[in-house]
């Protein structure tokens, strides 16, 4: 929910069209069906991409497009004819239409909540039949079973997350707090809130999510460090309608209307709160680990400032991520050229999003502990530890509070296929109490359980 990656997470989906995509003009016309790979592994061959990085993030599109070029040398018989930038890399805006009418690239990005629907609706490929080519698949750790179905395999992960407190250590400094030892229960979180919004105006203790579906996204989140579950163990029915589920509604309501911590701005798609946050004068936030890099990358935040601890009294941990897909209607050269490439951009130590070296001599940040995609005894998981380790530019103490505090809570995935449908009804409490002083937490939480009941049914 990587920064960008971690922003696709965030970002909102609505339901997708059951038909079948293309993948633009790269894109042949036969639906693949696991067909064996071209007798010629060195046909020329064109794919398109997406998940460029913004022009306004001047460093890493430079590796990317650095990487294109790479890739291209080291695969002379492929073309990458297209690449399309986002940010974030996923929106629902324009993912979901070009999806829908068959102009989504050869190569896409996909965030964890949206690849069972994928994958069920058969709008991504199935790639079984050419994984085993490629190096560093056999050290993959069980990130990798949210692409498989029914013993088919469908996508790779690319990075994943467990969520966190985010906070500001020079405005703890300021408030008269311990940016060592931040807080470890929601009561502190609210005590510490409350200090630094009393700095003055601007200070904001806490921030929160209230729309574009982020806002039922660390709903969720929040839910889950509680113990709750936001829908039943058979994705029947909702979940939520209870004591933990209300405990996060009233927590934020006391917040925002009897301690006056929160602020008064709404914050409704995913760039809002992380632009508060890097802006210097609030204090706390949910986040994952890539948040501190997006803040300095992507918002101008000054990264020494932010570090990133453990949830307060979390039971469980919201655990997301995303990967990429192939088009469907990809050939057999296609899909195996798509697949080098999701292995040079972002399997390959040394190279991609791994090539630390590159990263640190462009004042990248190298150090932090993600993407986390291989076994830890692997030959991959252990040549990018030591690979971050050799070139790490930055303070792992700015990680260490979640590192060390995450260890052994359980990590829980997001709320199945409809995550997304979910996390929109679960704006309106969000947002209902973080705008009505007088909202009545017990009739949103009816409310939404009803409209996501309703929804769940349609879908069985």
């Amino acid at each position: 929910m990587k920064p960008r990656k971690l922003s696709i997470v965030l970002a909102a989906g609505l339901a997708l069209a059951a038909a079948g995509c293309g993948s633009g003009n790269d894109s042949g016309d036969a639906a693949n069906k696991s067909a064996a790979p071209s007798a010629n592994p060195n046909a020329p061959v064109s794919i398109s991409v997406n998940c460029e990085p913004p022009k306004t993030n001047k460093a890493e599109r430079a590796t990317f497009e650095e990487d294109v070029a790479g890739f291209q040398k080291q695969y002379p018989n492929i073309t990458v004819s297209k690449v399309t930038d986002a940010f974030p890399c996923y929106d629902p805006k324009t993912f979901e239409p070009k999806l829908a009418s068959g102009e989504l690239e050869t190569v896409f990005y996909v965030n964890f909540p949206n690849v069972g629907r994928l994958i069920e609706s058969g709008q991504a490929a199935d790639i079984s039949s050419y994984v085993t080519e490629l190096k560093t698949y056999p050290d993959y750790n069980s990130s990798l079973d949210l692409f498989k179905k029914d013993g088919k395999v469908y996508g790779l992960p690319t990075d994943g997350y467990g969520m966190g407190l985010v906070y500001n250590k020079d405005v703890f400094t300021k408030a008269g707090l311990d940016p060592n030892n931040p807080p470890k229960t929601w009561a502190e979180v609210q005590a510490a809130a409350k200090k630094i919004a009393a700095l003055g105006p601007g200070y904001v203790g806490y921030g929160e999510y209230s729309g574009g579906n982020t806002g039922g996204w660390h709903f969720t989140a929040s839910l889950y460090g509680r113990g709750g579950s936001v829908i039943s163990d058979d994705g029947k029915k909702a979940a939520f309608n209870t004591p933990e589920g209300k405990a996060v509604l009233q927590n934020l309501q006391q917040m925002r209307w009897t301690d006056n911590s929160m602020g008064s701005q709404l914050y409704i798609e995913w760039p809002a709160l992380m632009k508060a946050m890097a802006g210097g004068k609030m204090g706390m936030m949910l986040g994952a680990p890539d948040v501190l890099i997006s803040l300095r990358n992507d918002f101008g935040g000054k990264f020494e400032n932010y570090a990133v601890t453990a949830q307060p009294e979390a039971k469980a941990l919201l655990n997301g991520g995303a990967g990429y897909m192939i088009n469907p209607k990809a050939t057999p050269d296609q899909i195996r050229a798509g697949l080098k490439w999701i292995e040079y951009k972002f399997l390959t130590p040394g190279k991609g999003q791994l090539d630390y070296v590159r990263a640190k001599s462009q004042d990248l940040t190298v150090g932090q502990p993600y993407p986390d995609l291989y076994g830890a005894d692997t030959a991959s998981g252990k040549a990018v530890t030591d690979l971050r380790a050799a070139n790490a530019n930055i303070d792992a103490a700015q990680f260490a509070g979640w590192v060390e505090g995450s260890k052994g809570i359980t990590p829980k995935p997001e709320p199945g296929p409809y995550a997304q449908e979910i996390y929109a009804i679960l704006d309106t409490p969000m947002s209902a109490v973080l705008t009505r002083k007088d909202a009545n937490v017990d009739q949103l939480l009816s409310d939404a359980e009803a409209k996501v009941n309703s929804m769940l049914a349609s879908k069985s």
